[in-house]
């Protein structure tokens, strides 16, 4: 009950004395007191009565408050007979420490409100037990064969006016009310990454936090039993609006419930992967070991199906490597980081606004040796014609086909489509530019919860290669993938990309320069500079980057940075005086332009 309540019958006889703003305290039970200190008697939650014996001088109120407020009781009642009044000196102490103090009337006996407040707390717990335990009913009549987590949410709606979202770690929206309000992405981001600071910290479910003034409680949803903080990159939450600080154990417990639900739910889908997984491994394991282009070609033609269904043509591929490293050398946390990997590549393949199913059903993603792989099909490109993709696939590729055949077979249930229907929000910008995945545009919107999810002792790199058109191709599409990754992993920062594009460039030599020869390099050209800034806020730093990024033109740059042609010639003379270098020269530019690539 709350404390609103006690003021609403008029039979307790109570007067409000201080504390309006906090009757929506929850009462859980009462305590008659006189005791100067009644702290080891107290369990939070309690409505205190008093007859002010305690009080000796006007001093006692502020300790005997004091002592209410640490206990956490829900609010203190005195009564006026002894001193005929409530004291001031009362009143102000509860007023400092935000306590709701009550006046009871001389001719109400303490034992009228005890008795009011037991029936009626008595009475509530009684009714939410049993509704807890009708609830669990039917959520579990309703689990996942009867809707999925869509149905459970919309009875916490509609029974517990609860608004709740299951989230992956990217923050993306797996499930969440049919009405009600909805989540922000932006929102849901935040909500993962707080979620999975906590969970690394160690702390058990839920979680509280608040976000923009609203205050959300995060349970987990593991699948498996251990320590959580192993598998939180791979793991879906629950949000929950509201603030569970003073839940009963049996509202709390309905919603551990809810995440066991969703747990089931989260197996299932896994399992519906299996297919695409085996094929994924399965080019894997050719593509390693050199097989022929005829015989991944038939392993391709196998897949396209399974992938696309629907479509006759088989498309372009791109490769997509991706690891999740600690700092502690652990080989079964290696092992471990491969599954981890695996689903969490599934994850950020599929566009993070994207809600309800994962959106995933055209990505096949494999791990080996603590590495994830995705195989992803890029419907928007045409097939170049190739010997080894089109040819005689051999006997053993025959064989090896018609293995497999069962394997799409298997999977036609599972992804078949009506015609002419968008199969699946995966982010294949094949589908609208012809160019496959980016390595920047992966991580776009989710690297802060997944940094804050690695914290300060693991890394998540990922490396992007170009498409290829045919069989021949995805053995160097690997390579690539594989080197554009480890360009990303000598970069800092807990969460890093790399494209094909940059194994091109000047940019993928950079990262492997050895730290000391790098701050001498750095230091040697550019610290007279920064130092003559500091000393004289001349700005030759950003002088000298505006410049060699208009290509030495003059022009351009006095107008990038708002100068006169003569100030700006000022300034590079500066530079070069500084320096002893000559910025007409190519290689004292291009020395300036590493120098500041890589401080």
């Amino acid at each position: 009950m709350r404390l609103r309540a006690l003021l609403e019958n008029d039979s307790l006889g109570l007067s409000l004395l201080g504390g309006e703003d906090e009757l929506d305290r929850t009462v859980r039970g009462v305590m008659t007191t006189d005791l100067r200190d009644p702290s080891r008697y107290l369990s939070g939650g309690e409505l205190v009565l008093t007859g002010l014996a305690w009080r000796h001088a006007p001093e006692d109120s502020e300790s005997f408050v004091q002592i209410l407020a640490t206990a956490g009781v829900a609010g203190l009642a005195a009564g006026e007979a002894e001193l005929g009044t409530v004291p001031p000196d009362l009143v102000d102490a509860c007023a400092r420490h935000r306590l709701p103090l009550f006046a009871v009337a001389e001719s109400v006996a303490f034992a009228t409100i005890t008795e009011h407040v037991v029936r009626q707390v008595s009475t509530e717990r009684a009714g939410d037990l049993a509704a807890v335990v009708d609830r669990h009913r039917r959520l579990m009549s309703s689990g996942p064969a009867g809707g999925g987590p869509d149905v459970v949410l919309d009875l916490l709606g509609s029974d517990l006016d609860l608004a709740a979202w299951v989230l992956s770690p990217t923050g993306r929206q797996i499930a969440g009310p049919s009405e009600g309000p909805t989540l922000p992405h932006a929102t849901a981001a935040r909500l993962a990454g707080a979620h999975m600071s906590a969970v690394r910290s160690g702390r058990r479910s839920p979680h509280r936090t608040a976000d923009e003034g609203v205050a959300y409680s995060l349970f987990a949803v593991s699948r498996s039993p251990g320590d959580p903080r192993r598998t939180v990159l791979s793991d879906w939450l629950l949000a929950v609006a509201a603030d569970t600080g003073d839940w009963p154990a049996e509202r709390l417990d309905l919603l551990h419930g809810v995440t066991q639900l969703i747990a089931v739910e989260r197996d299932r889908r896994d399992a519906a992967r299996t297919v695409r997984r085996r094929l994924a491994q399965e080019v894997l394991e050719l593509v390693q070991t050199g097989a022929p282009p005829s015989e991944i070609a038939a392993r391709l033609r196998v897949a396209a199906p399974v992938l696309l269904p629907g479509q006759g043509a088989s498309p372009a591929w791109q490769v997509i490597v991706a690891r999740v490293e600690w700092d502690e050398p652990d080989p079964a946390r290696t092992l471990e980081g491969g599954s981890i990997a695996q689903s969490l590549l599934e994850e950020l393949l599929v566009d993070p606004r994207t809600t309800g199913p994962d959106g995933s059903d055209r990505i096949a993603v494999a791990h080996v040796d603590g590495e994830a792989v995705a195989l992803v099909p890029l419907t928007g490109q045409e097939p170049e014609d190739s010997e080894g993709s089109e040819g005689s696939e051999g006997s053993e590729g025959s064989e090896r086909s018609e293995a497999s055949a069962g394997i799409a077979e298997e999977a036609a249930g599972r992804t078949a489509a009506p015609a002419g229907e968008e199969h699946g929000p995966a982010r294949l910008t094949g589908a609208r530019g012809g160019d496959g995945l980016h390595a920047d545009s992966l991580l776009a919107e989710v690297s802060e919860p997944l940094g804050r999810a690695l914290a300060n002792d693991g890394r998540l790199t990922i490396g992007v290669s170009a498409a290829v058109h045919s069989a021949e191709g995805l053995r160097g599409a690997l390579e690539e993938a594989r080197h554009a990754r480890r360009v990303a992993a000598a970069r800092p920062g807990a969460v890093r990309a790399a494209g094909h594009e940059e194994l091109a460039s000047h940019v993928l030599l950079l990262p492997f320069v050895p730290d000391d020869v790098r701050r001498a390099f750095t230091a040697r050209l550019l610290d007279p500079l920064r130092d003559y800034d500091r000393k004289h806020r001349a700005e030759l730093v950003p002088t000298l980057e505006a410049f060699l990024s208009s290509d030495g033109s003059w022009t351009r740059c006095a107008g990038r940075l708002h100068l006169h042609v003569n100030t700006l010639r000022y300034r590079v003379s500066r530079i070069e005086q500084l320096t002893g270098r000559d910025l007409s020269r190519l290689e004292d530019k291009l020395d300036f332009f590493l120098a500041l690539r890589m401080s």
